[in-house]
């Protein structure tokens, strides 16, 4: 990270590592562990951005009282989050209570494709347990509550000397009617707020139908477009754009030129975005490695570096786009030249500078 030329981290706590019953014990070797990480990113002059809850509710609680479809979880979290907070807070500025609510909720508990896997017939279809027409809108009452409940415990308690800000985060799509029709604007408008009102890059053209929306490859205008919605409906909150990355098969090429490409058309995107007025503080590329993704297991890649998962030391190679990434935050332009089997070739990517008036950190 050091080399690529990052200045910050997203990473998550886990809370079965930091309190293995849910509640109660901490585990010294948890708390060891998580100092050493923070410790080691500040002493290379990166910022850690701590996300507390990211889809593992420890299963004592899953089991005790079903999670986060039962109050008594806000109670727990809290106290949980108290713990990080107290014990990481004098050195972690930016948390995020938990990550992508809206996705929480519809893997977890309408279609069940991730944890905790609730669902029920006709919506998921391989849940041993579940009720996909009710546990939805409780987890989300829930994890409303549960972050209401840690963001002021933040700010009551530790704000003031820890000088840190606490967020959501959110799964976003950018919502455009397919015609100018009085139905279609409707249909994108609750669209719209059903997803993002609800609860916060891709991109999405919407035509009035009760069972479907229809979902385009994602293009880089969508994403200066989501931004400025942000900016005229929810009075320009700041944002920090945690997850924007491009997927592609896992293979052993390092030479990722649609990444690079799909990189410089989204960070332009977001420059646009600052430049007009938007909130916007940072951005994050998903991801800085290859890994072990939640729905696709290691058959797809997202990283700068691949990784050969085949290697028992999982060796990892630098790939064209993190070359070009790391480029771009040294204000350069980037010269690339095709390497191994490919067929020789010469492409010349521009790396967009940042000016010194522009509020967008890119991590």
């Amino acid at each position: 990270m050091a080399e690529t030329g990052l200045d910050a981290y997203r990473f998550s706590i886990s809370w079965s590592r930091l309190i293995p019953d849910g509640r109660g014990r901490v585990n010294p070797k948890g708390l060891e562990y998580y100092n050493n990480l923070i410790n080691e990113l500040i002493n290379r002059g990166i910022k850690p951005h701590v996300t507390l809850m990211h889809l593992d509710t420890p299963q004592a609680l899953e089991e005790e009282y079903g999670g986060f479809i039962n109050a008594r979880i806000i109670e727990d979290f809290t106290a949980y989050d108290n713990v990080c907070f107290r014990e990481f807070g004098d050195r972690v500025l930016n948390w995020t209570t938990i990550n992508e609510a809206n996705v929480f909720v519809l893997g977890g508990y309408d279609n069940g494709v991730s944890p905790p896997g609730r669902c029920s017939n006709p919506f998921g279809l391989y849940c041993t347990k579940g009720d996909s027409t009710t546990e939805p809108y409780l987890a989300a009452h829930n994890i409303l509550l549960a972050h209401a409940s840690a963001v002021s415990l933040y700010k009551e308690k530790y704000q003031a000397k820890q000088l840190g800000q606490i967020g959501f985060s959110f799964y976003t799509y950018h919502y455009i009617p397919s015609t100018d029709s009085t139905e279609d604007v409707i249909a994108t408008q609750r669209a719209r707020e059903f997803s993002v009102g609800c609860v916060f890059i891709d991109y999405n053209y919407t035509s009035d139908s009760p069972t479907e929306v229809t979902t385009f490859p994602n293009i880089p205008w969508a994403l200066e477009g989501l931004l400025e919605y942000f900016k005229d409906v929810y009075n320009n909150p700041p944002i920090y754009i945690y997850e924007n990355g491009q997927v592609t098969e896992h293979r052993t090429t390092v030479y990722d030129l649609s990444r690079v490409e799909y990189l410089q058309t989204h960070i332009g995107g977001v420059l646009d975005a600052v430049r007009n007025g938007s909130n916007t503080k940072g951005y994050f590329v998903w991801s800085f490695v290859d890994l072990f993704e939640v729905l696709y297991g290691y058959k797809y890649s997202f990283g700068l570096y691949y990784v050969d998962f085949h290697d028992p030391k999982r060796t990892t190679y630098a790939k064209l786009s993190q070359r070009w990434y790391s480029a771009f935050l040294n204000g350069k332009n980037v010269t690339v030249n095709d390497e191994g089997n490919q067929p020789r070739k010469r492409s010349t990517i521009l790396g967009t500078t940042l000016d010194s008036d522009d509020r967008l950190s890119s991590y």
